[in-house]
């Protein structure tokens, strides 16, 4: 990818638009710039590839702006927040004080791994969780463009996505971790993960066993992911879902093409509580990858730093 081959064109010229809603005409008339150096803004979304996102958003961060970082570049890095905003916005402390002039990078997690995660926590936090399996099936839009090709995904299902495996383990980790002497403590929560391509188009499903450090009943499992809140909540952010995590009673829930957009694709629908035989419970989680797992978790993380008074000069 050559850096800046766009700059100069209008958003509606460079895009290849396939959303369900024209792309409105305020949108597709801003005029792309350069990378670098960096823009004229306290706050940057990143939104690159990782092969390139690295360097820019270090550039970036070292130029005084926070960057709010959707690519995988930087998630692991030891001082960077990897943030679901209701589960650990505690680990934004990692940034310390930001005062004029200092900057920082922000990273959102993998779209799979926001879905577990925000399925994992209110019951880790309740009865503690030693062991998770999670298989995932995983819509077509998170291989962005131009994609997969039909003639591999019609009447298929490829069970090989490169990276997501392991982001799904190590990444779920340290978002359940803990602060400790401004330094992050991983959990020790062992993750198995496995992946799966489906012909879906938006909306990541995860079929999850878990095995809880205390014993539980489904009742009050199910009590408390739908009671679940957290500081998105509390502060009435703008782009926060009322619900982050809801669970459906139907055998046959949760479903991509009915649930994904639920809490306008901000919720984590959960369903199909069970016993495992494996472990201690199973259920299947659904996420939406483009929306919560994207666009609008990275909006989200945003809202939290500016409400936390990590935008000094907004």
């Amino acid at each position: 990818m050559r850096l800046g081959a766009q700059s100069g064109r209008t958003y509606g010229e460079a895009v290849q638009w396939l959303g369900a809603e024209p792309l409105p005409p305020e949108i597709a008339e801003l005029r792309l710039g350069p990378v670098s150096p960096p823009p004229d803004a306290e706050l940057v979304f990143s939104a690159l590839p990782p092969e390139v996102a690295g360097p820019v958003e270090v550039e970036c961060a070292e130029a005084g702006r926070l960057v709010v970082s959707n690519a995988a570049s930087h998630r692991m890095d030891a001082g960077v927040p990897l943030v679901i905003p209701e589960v650990n916005p505690d680990h934004l402390e990692l940034l310390g004080r930001r005062g004029p002039g200092g900057g920082g990078i922000i990273t959102n997690p993998n779209c799979s791994t926001i879905g577990l995660v925000l399925a994992l926590a209110p019951i880790a936090r309740a009865y503690g969780v030693k062991r998770a399996h999670v298989v995932t099936l995983q819509a077509l839009s998170g291989a962005g463009l131009p994609g997969v090709s039909a003639m591999h995904v019609i009447d298929n299902v490829l069970p090989f996505i490169r990276g997501e495996e392991d982001k799904l383990e190590v990444e779920t980790r340290k978002i359940l971790g803990r602060l400790a002497d401004d330094r992050l403590v991983e959990s020790d929560l062992a993750v198995s993960a496995q992946c799966n391509r489906v012909p879906v188009l938006d909306g990541h499903m995860l079929c999850v066993s878990v095995e809880l450090e205390r014993e539980a009943q489904a009742d009050e499992l199910v009590a408390i992911w739908n009671a679940f809140r957290g500081e998105p909540q509390e502060r009435g952010l703008p782009s926060a879902p009322a619900r982050p995590t809801i669970y459906l009673e139907d055998e046959d829930a949760p479903q991509p093409r009915l649930h994904r957009d639920l809490e306008r694709g901000m919720a984590t629908v959960i369903g199909r509580l069970r016993p495992c035989s494996a472990l201690d419970w199973r259920f299947v989680a659904l996420s939406h990858n483009t929306l919560r797992g994207a666009a609008g978790g990275a909006v989200l993380l945003a809202e939290l730093a500016l409400a936390r008074g990590l935008l000094a000069g907004v």
